[in-house]
């Protein structure tokens, strides 16, 4: 291990946790020390407490490595690289709870309300106003919610029918008038109600807390975690936005819209030529940076650059120290972890040569990261599914890096019924080797993309890919194609230009997206897009799509326009219009703008040479006509 990772390997200790306490405390007090222990990390975080020492990190190698099958050095190496490896912060915010709650539903509500007024302040919103108690530790309101938008600590509310108590004396409380169109906002919502949820992916949006009122245990822990919510929070920043990349719209024409179909909290919003990301809303599913074609959208939590670290460091390591045929196995840290530990410590383990790649958000391990890890020098990628995965959003990305990758079978999506059946599946596969000399994933998800393929496949120039794809040409019906340049004029990432000396349409298919708005914004319907992955040279420079013979000026004699486009102008204008009724004034649609203008200044009907311009009139003018002056 030490050769392979190039750390300094203590011996080997067997209950560092409690037989052995001692032994971990000379080694925590020798400094730099990293714990090969996850399970027992916060007694070893306790105990270093104590003797006032910083622990480096903790690094799992019994449930995934060691309790498998096989020689497992080499992925242990694998494992202590990546764990010593600087990890850039992510961004962060704070949300700020009052304790603000607004509990919806019936009996239930009530009941949890009451159990909420000591530590929240609470007001419950009934629809029947037969179910206000008398007691007032908490507010109540009669009505029904119109609209709900927000987060933890900024929900704002718009309600229909409101009605507020009336305190009295002696029988049932009144009601007041209902109002239509009141508003208010709160920090938590807790909804009882048992209907249709107020948001999209409920399960993701913070602050706001769902249960069945007839289960009581989950009517329980909801009122627990409602309690809870008081105070300042840390928000993560998940995604990184750059507005000047975004291809979502040119001059209100429509383009890539892909993060905003896929986002399952509906934090993305159209904000004219870009996209806006909410990032209170945003749940940092990952799902919008694995389908950006620009890279305008990035996942920050950390960076995706340092995913491709991680990549390149676990498989130049297991290289290193001579493991052989290794798989990627991608897991989450929640339902992935557990499996996999379950698996250790009751079944066979991982095999010897997968080796687990942790990641916050599955969706985001897009084709990139895929088609990375295959040319970084893995035979495999599985990818362990979680219940929680957009699972539509990582079967494109799936299908685009199978077709990149020539190979159907080295990318899977795992969903296990059960730790042995995931057992099972894993050892069950034959151990596959590299199809390619190792790379060094360097540059944007693109350019890494491209290196990747070119790595897998170098015989083959180019590949079709799924609809979905963000790569492609352009293919422009040259009998329709008026070279109007209005695509030009609107590609968001100039992969078609123009040539200002020729009446040209060129095209580099390289930077292209294959957003569509070219095609949205084309006048006569000549374009069509093309997905495909073009590893020529001929995708890096550009290529002439449509092109025509210039037209001369009848006066000049310079070059402008194309001629099929002045000749079928002339055509239809001359003799036809009153502004062309004459062959003199016809002539001038043959002429560029110079000619134009000169001929049209000497013409006798001239617009320019007019009568003298009237003197400007000045406060004395209008003080002469007054009597008083």
């Amino acid at each position: 291990m030490a050769e392979g990772c190039g750390l300094s390997c203590s011996r080997v200790y067997s209950s560092l946790c409690t037989d052995q306490i001692e032994q971990a405390a000379r080694e925590i007090e020798g400094g730099d020390v990293i714990m090969a222990c996850q399970q027992e990390s916060t007694r070893f975080e306790e105990l270093a407490a104590e003797l006032g020492r910083d622990i480096s990190g903790f690094v799992d190698l019994r449930d995934r490595a060691g309790w498998g099958e096989g020689n497992a050095t080499p992925k242990m190496a694998a494992l202590a690289a990546e764990a010593v490896l600087p990890l850039a912060m992510g961004r962060s915010v704070d949300v700020i709870s009052e304790g603000t709650c607004l509990v919806i539903g019936g009996a239930q509500a009530i009941k949890a309300a009451s159990e909420l007024s000591d530590t929240l302040a609470v007001t419950v919103l009934l629809d029947d106003p037969d179910l206000i108690p008398l007691e007032r530790t908490f507010d109540c309101v009669v009505g029904t919610i119109r609209n709900a938008t927000g987060a933890l600590g900024g929900f704002d509310i718009k309600f229909s029918q409101l009605q507020e108590i009336i305190p009295g004396g002696r029988g049932a409380f009144t009601l007041g008038a209902p109002l239509q169109n009141a508003t208010s906002g709160c920090d938590i919502i807790l909804d009882l109600t048992g209907g249709t949820p107020m948001f999209p992916a409920p399960e993701k949006r913070e602050g706001y807390l769902r249960a069945d009122p007839s289960h009581a245990p989950s009517v329980a822990k909801a009122v627990l975690s409602a309690s809870q919510m008081v105070g300042t929070f840390e928000k993560p920043l998940y995604v990184r936005l750059e507005t000047s990349l975004c291809a979502h719209s040119r001059a209100r024409q429509s383009a890539c819209s892909n993060c905003l179909n896929v986002c399952p909290t509906g934090a993305i919003t159209s904000a004219g030529e870009h996209v806006a990301i909410d990032p209170m809303i945003c749940a940092g599913c990952g799902s919008c940076s694995a389908v950006c074609p620009s890279g305008a959208i990035s996942y920050d939590a950390p960076p995706v650059e340092t995913v491709f670290k991680r990549l390149e460091t676990l498989a130049s390591t297991y290289r290193k120290s001579g493991g052989e045929g290794a798989h990627l196995l991608v897991h989450d840290g929640e339902h992935g972890l557990e499996m996999i530990s379950i698996a250790a410590r009751f079944g066979r383990g991982l095999p010897a040569h997968v080796i687990p790649l942790e990641i916050d958000a599955l969706s985001g391990f897009g084709h990139a990261e895929m088609m990375a890890a295959l040319a970084c020098g893995f035979g495999r990628v599985d990818i362990l599914m979680s219940p929680k995965t957009e699972l539509d959003v990582i079967e494109g990305q799936r299908a685009i890096a199978a077709a990149l990758s020539g190979d159907e079978s080295v990318i899977r999506l795992l969903q296990p019924a059960d730790p042995d059946a995931f057992c099972e599946m894993l050892y069950d596969t034959p151990v596959t080797a590299s199809g390619c000399d190792p790379i060094l994933p360097l540059g944007s998800r693109r350019q890494i993309t491209r290196l990747a393929t070119k790595a897998l496949q170098p015989e083959a120039p180019v590949l079709p890919l799924p609809d979905n794809a963000p790569y492609g040409a352009v293919v422009v019906d040259t009998d329709a194609c008026t070279l109007c340049l209005a695509c030009v004029s609107l590609c968001p990432s100039g992969a078609l230009g123009d040539n200002p000396d020729l009446p040209q349409l060129r095209f580099q298919e390289d930077a292209c997206l294959q957003c569509g708005l070219c095609v949205n914004v084309c006048p006569e319907d000549a374009i069509t897009l093309k997905p495909q992955m073009n590893l020529t040279d001929t995708a890096l420079t550009q290529q002439v799509l449509n092109e025509e013979e210039p037209f001369a000026c009848i006066e000049c004699g310079s070059l402008f326009g194309s001629k099929s486009t002045v000749e079928k102008i002339t055509e239809k204008l001359a003799g036809n219009h009153s502004m062309f009724a004459t062959s003199q004034a016809a002539k001038m649609i043959q002429m560029c703008e110079n000619c134009r203008i000169q001929a049209q200044y000497h013409s006798t009907d001239n617009p320019f040479q007019g009568g003298e311009r009237p003197r400007v009139r000045t406060t004395d003018d209008y003080l002469s006509k007054r009597k008083d002056h």
